[in-house]
């Protein structure tokens, strides 16, 4: 007797269904995508708090309006400069005046050291005239300062701040340090070389339980400025699975960093499929401070994996599937195969018992 066909069960229709999905996710994945300076203190302060501005004086020789102080001097030259305090609150006040190194913070903002944190650069090249200023209320006051640069600076960019501080008690007994500085840029005349590197590169990808839907990647690179003068600028990251597959773009703005500082920088790219591989490049355009030679671009790259698990553990169920049919299939039909030959065992010895006389 000929076989009985196995009909087409479930387990085939998972299958071009599984087959269906991950088509289309490699179709979608290989298409396009759009996707302490100078102020005022406290400007939201209660009625009655003390709340005060800094600025640059408008003294000689220096150009009146600066937003900050900006300084070209050889080494062992000396500047003469002064900053106003206003105070903008409705009774006189005392501040603290000192200067302090700046530095760039985690947050990518310039900040100055503490009163109890030593200074090296300008912070202990510059003195100013009065350490203590009393401020009339509605008044201003200028605080004069020198600043002098030793005769072995190091050329280049260093920089740092005039700070004005109030130390007031809270009615709970912790002290409060309101701080509010004007920004000091001195490059030390001398040769200026401009470097900038990118350095330890990483790139993590965050895929989705949808075997159709698209994950994200977290890329992460230190920018370092191994020159002796400010660099910042933009940078470009792409991240692409093989051959540049689904590429998929992002910009990261890269604070201003002083010489010899390293910052950490990243970004998080949306619509990244998992292409099994994915590469992420970072490519900085970097900008200089001042009238300093321009830097060419400077790249990083890294890799991750990025499995399609959601996709896989499908196809794992589909061949499952499968084979658990064709594995019934074959058992039914040799069952069948040993009814036909019982049956046709039983009919031969039948007729064998017919025929003897």
């Amino acid at each position: 007797m000929p076989r009985t066909p196995v009909r087409p069960s479930a387990a085939h229709v998972l299958v071009v269904l599984v087959a269906a999905l991950l088509g289309a996710a490699l179709v979608v994945a290989s298409a396009p995508s759009a996707r302490a300076t100078t102020g005022d203190a406290g400007p939201d302060a209660e009625p009655g708090t003390v709340t005060w501005g800094v600025r640059p004086a408008d003294v000689e020789p220096h150009e009146p309006g600066r937003p900050h102080f900006t300084y070209t001097v050889a080494p062992g030259g000396t500047v003469e400069d002064g900053l106003v305090v206003s105070n903008h609150g409705e009774q006189g006040t005392t501040l603290r005046v000192y200067v302090a190194d700046a530095f760039t913070t985690t947050r990518g903002v310039l900040d100055l050291l503490r009163p109890d944190q030593e200074s090296t650069g300008v912070g202990a090249w510059a003195e100013v005239a009065v350490p203590e200023v009393v401020v009339p209320a509605g008044g201003s006051v200028v605080v004069p300062f020198t600043l002098r640069v030793p005769d072995d600076a190091e050329p280049g960019d260093h920089a740092g701040g005039v700070v004005t501080s109030l130390v007031s008690a809270r009615t709970d007994g912790v002290s409060v340090d309101r701080r509010l500085g004007a920004r000091i840029h001195v490059r030390v005349a001398g040769p200026v070389t401009p470097g900038v590197a990118l350095e330890g590169a990483r790139v993590v990808h965050h895929g989705v339980l949808d075997p159709t839907g698209a994950g994200s990647a977290d890329v992460v690179v230190d920018v370092v400025n191994t020159g002796n003068v400010r660099v910042g600028g933009e940078a470009a990251v792409t991240v692409a699975g093989p051959f540049g597959w689904g590429a998929r773009g992002a910009r990261i703005e890269v604070p201003e960093l002083l010489p010899g500082e390293r910052h950490t920088v990243g970004v998080s790219v949306d619509d990244v499929r998992p292409l099994l591989r994915l590469g992420a490049t970072v490519r900085l355009v970097p900008q200089v401070a001042g009238d300093a030679a321009e830097l060419a671009p400077v790249s990083a790259s890294a890799a991750t994996a990025a499995v399609p698990w959601t996709v896989l553990a499908l196809l794992a169920l589909g061949v499952a599937a499968v084979w658990t049919v064709r594995r019934r299939a074959r058992r039914r039909a040799a069952a069948t195969e040993r009814l036909v030959a019982e049956a046709v065992a039983a009919a031969r010895a039948v007729a064998d018992t017919v025929r003897v006389p």
